[in-house]
């Protein structure tokens, strides 16, 4: 019955969510932080804990609450190498103007046509609007899903985050002592060159 009212009517059908221990679909998108704009893949951030967080859009006081959270907690999760990245549909010009009105300082994926969400199953949470539904994936160093949020409060989500990852507490000391030429782990991967990020379009 469920597969007939999907073929019926399949602007209202939801992708199916993940579950822990599957593997994370591989993306390629564009990711924007401040004013870079970057290629990225899910693979670029092998080897580290990855929180990918949908939300439904840009500026509306739910996602606004849950991304200032997550900026009030990304220290926490940058301490211990956690790359924090925000996805919804929204355009790379809105994007832009609300990591810049709330100071985010974590990258936002591009998703106009869906196609990540639609891999998450995070597509059509309000299906009238087209709009994501709020979820959070946390991707393990191996490519796996390790924790899965089907039901996110905004206001405490993040501090969530960081408690069920242990990332309120300090690191570990390390025995060896780092080199110099050691770098701090950032969310944005290398830009690459050629890429125009003013080309991604406005979804409809």
């Amino acid at each position: 019955m469920g597969a007939l009212f999907n073929v019926l009517f399949p602007w209202l059908a939801h992708g199916e969510m993940l579950k822990v221990g599957d593997a994370a679909p591989e993306f390629s998108t564009t990711a924007l932080l401040g004013d870079q704009a970057t290629p990225v893949k899910l693979s670029d951030y092998r080897g580290r804990k990855v929180v990918l967080y949908f939300y439904p859009k840009d500026g509306t006081p739910g996602c606004t609450k849950e991304a200032c959270t997550f900026r009030d907690g990304y220290n926490d999760l940058q301490r211990w190498g956690i790359v924090l990245l925000g996805c919804s549909i929204d355009s790379a010009d809105s994007h832009r103007a609300f990591a810049r009105k709330y100071s985010l300082p974590f990258p936002l994926l591009l998703d106009p046509d869906n196609k990540i969400a639609r891999a998450y199953g995070a597509d059509n949470g309000i299906p009238i609007l087209g709009l994501d539904r709020r979820v959070t994936y946390v991707i393990g160093e191996d490519g796996h899903i390790l924790k899965v949020y089907p039901s996110v409060d905004p206001a405490s989500h993040a501090k969530q985050i960081v408690r069920d990852l242990g990332a309120d507490k300090l690191p570990p000391t390390p025995v060896a002592t780092p080199t110099p030429a050691a770098a701090e782990p950032t969310a944005m991967p290398k830009q690459r060159k050629g890429v125009d990020s003013d080309s991604d379009s406005e979804p409809d």
